[in-house]
């Protein structure tokens, strides 16, 4: 790994210059309120040979952990951990940020936004008291409601909501790391969410995030338990189902060790997760259904605390929170395994990387 330049040393903000929305990426933090050192939400420009360029703080915001964009017009929308907000921001020059609208509130420990393909609307999952919610927007993408959906309950144990995934037939579900739940809901207009159906997975194993495969099943990682659990839905009734558990790494889990992102090749043939602790990225091969996944390898992240990871264009990118750091990463277009690393941008405790287009 590189060695960490000193603050005179560091990269300087780049000046303004026509940059691609399609080269941008948006970066989550977390800030002093949620024990971190970044200032707000960033911005990275991705160069054709992978390697990021740190252009500066887009705009101020608390613990601005995790981002979603809109699906078509130049908005971010930001969850303030800490602080329990949600917030809309325009796009304003290069690479700026401006806030559109008031801070709306959240719940505790708001930790994920989703945004709908059609621009409808987001939802936003709170780790802090599980709650989930649902936020509606106008045409040009200002939030004008919020929604609480039904609360999950199970006695003695609370509620653990982390993330939301828009699903392809339009319907949204969501992870309860504390009731080992998948939720799979229906959108109602000017209601909110309308709970369709749960899946229940093994006690314990902690489903934390989530991503569909072009083949219809869903692989949700666990924070726990290390594993992948693949959840595909009837053809008749649209009603999903656990169907497979795998290890989402090759050499199994270690102490300490906590899964965190998982993400897809564009092919679908290969999946990325996430270990911190022992700081690893799981390779997984997947089969053409999106049924059956193997472990092929462990690569080292490269960094401290893996948070998050982004596959892209033939790159993985992966935001060490601890380390302070984004390590870029070829990926071999055959085997899907890393190869070294191709570069390393330095930026203050990073929770995400959200592509500024989809």
């Amino acid at each position: 790994m590189a060695p960490k330049r000193t603050a005179s040393e560091a990269p300087l903000p780049v000046p303004a210059s026509a940059i691609p929305s399609n080269e941008l990426i948006w970066t989550g933090c977390y800030t002093a309120n949620g024990g971190g050192r970044g200032a707000g939400i960033g911005a990275l420009n991705a160069g054709a040979d992978g390697t990021l360029r740190w252009l500066g703080v887009a705009a101020a915001a608390d613990s601005p952990s995790f981002l979603a964009v809109h699906p078509s017009l130049d908005v971010v929308y930001a969850v303030g951990e800490a602080a329990r907000t949600l917030r809309a921001y325009r796009r304003s020059g290069d690479f700026g940020l401006e806030p559109a609208g008031p801070d709306w509130p959240a719940g505790d420990a708001a930790c994920h936004v989703a945004v709908d393909p059609q621009g409808r609307f987001l939802v936003v999952a709170c780790w802090g008291d599980g709650q989930i919610l649902l936020y509606e927007l106008d045409h040009d993408g200002g939030i004008t409601a919020r929604f609480a959906a039904a609360a999950s309950i199970v006695p003695g144990r609370p509620s653990r909501a982390h993330a939301s995934l828009m699903l392809d037939d339009g319907r949204v579900m969501t992870t309860d790391l504390g009731h080992d739940l998948v939720r799979v809901w229906d959108y109602a207009p000017s209601q909110g969410l309308r709970l369709d159906h749960e899946v229940t997975l093994p006690r314990d194993c902690g489903p934390r995030h989530l991503v569909q495969h072009p083949g219809g099943s869903v692989l949700v990682v666990t924070e726990y338990s290390i594993e992948v659990a693949v959840v595909q839905p009837s053809r008749e009734s649209g009603t999903f189902t656990l169907t497979g558990i795998f290890p989402a790494t090759s050499g199994g889990a270690r102490p300490g060790d906590s899964a965190a992102e998982i993400a897809l090749a564009a092919d679908g043939r290969h999946a990325y997760v996430g270990v911190r602790g022992s700081n690893r990225i799981g390779v997984l091969e997947v089969d053409r259904g999106g049924g059956v996944l193997r472990p092929l390898a462990d690569v080292p992240s490269g960094g401290d605390w893996p948070r998050h990871h982004l596959v892209r264009n033939g790159w993985l990118h992966v935001a060490h929170e601890r380390s302070g750091d984004v390590v870029t990463y070829a990926l071999d277009p055959a085997s899907g395994l890393p190869g070294a690393a191709v570069g390393r941008a330095e930026l203050a405790s990073p929770t995400a990387l959200i592509p500024a287009r989809p």
